[in-house]
């Protein structure tokens, strides 16, 4: 929903969510990273260079989109359907969390070097943690970009139906963003957050383990659930 191109008809809706999330972008290139990590789940934790390519031909759209300038092109049809694109080892397809970072960071200031970590869906919290903290150590300023769902389940109308856990451990998260609380996320619920359709979380631990101990402030700018799906939009920066 964030890419209008795939949003349609309900683009306009998520305007407030999207003015938000290049609020956010505007504070990472304001901190001059040495290059942005986007982190992202997936089914399986692997790292991408900046040659790869994810396109949105799954949702009906022939938008393509990569990590080496962000650029954005139509994608290849052959007349029964999308063509992916294909890469080398660490080139694409992207899976969806980094596509939509891809696109994101499509206006990034010039020389910017990206790019991508996906992180598996079922990785347990210690291993993200490690993973974040080898993130952090691999060069002296790093930025990351984290592409994270909340719950689908907040509504009668949302992906996932209604559930009335879905209000309150959507709201421990944006907590935990908001005062940049490394152990609250480290802490969050792996069973839950999956019967949640929560996808974020390994991502979240991810960053938590990125944090590490140093002190940060967080910030969120966006904290609501258009569709029944919970958007947070949030900032950490050195304290």
């Amino acid at each position: 929903m964030l890419v209008p191109a795939v949003a349609a008809g309900a683009a306009g809706e998520l305007s407030d969510l999207r003015a938000a999330v290049g609020n956010a972008l505007d504070q990472l290139w304001t901190a001059g990273p040495d290059f942005v990590i986007v982190v992202g789940p997936a089914p399986e934790t692997r790292a991408y260079d900046a040659t790869a390519e994810g396109n949105f031909a799954g949702y009906g759209v022939p938008l393509r989109v990569s990590l080496d300038g962000g650029r954005e092109a139509p994608t290849g049809w052959d007349g029964n359907g999308p063509v992916a694109p294909s890469g080398p080892d660490g080139g694409g397809p992207l899976p969806l969390s980094l596509a939509v970072g891809a696109w994101l960071l499509r206006h990034r200031p010039a020389g910017t070097r990206c790019r991508g970590q996906a992180v598996a869906a079922g990785a347990v919290a210690a291993d993200c943690a490690a993973l974040g903290a080898r993130l952090a150590a691999s060069a002296a300023r790093v930025g990351l970009l984290v592409m994270a769902d909340g719950s689908a389940c907040r509504g009668d109308k949302s992906p996932g139906y209604a559930d009335p856990r879905a209000e309150s451990f959507d709201a421990a998260v944006t907590s935990a963003l908001r005062a940049a609380d490394v152990d609250a996320l480290l802490r969050l619920d792996t069973v839950l957050a999956a019967e949640l359709l929560a996808a974020g979380r390994p991502a979240w631990q991810v960053l938590a383990g990125a944090a590490g101990t140093g002190g940060w402030h967080g910030e969120v700018g966006y904290d609501a659930a258009p569709y029944g799906v919970q958007y947070t939009v949030a900032t950490w920066r050195p304290a």
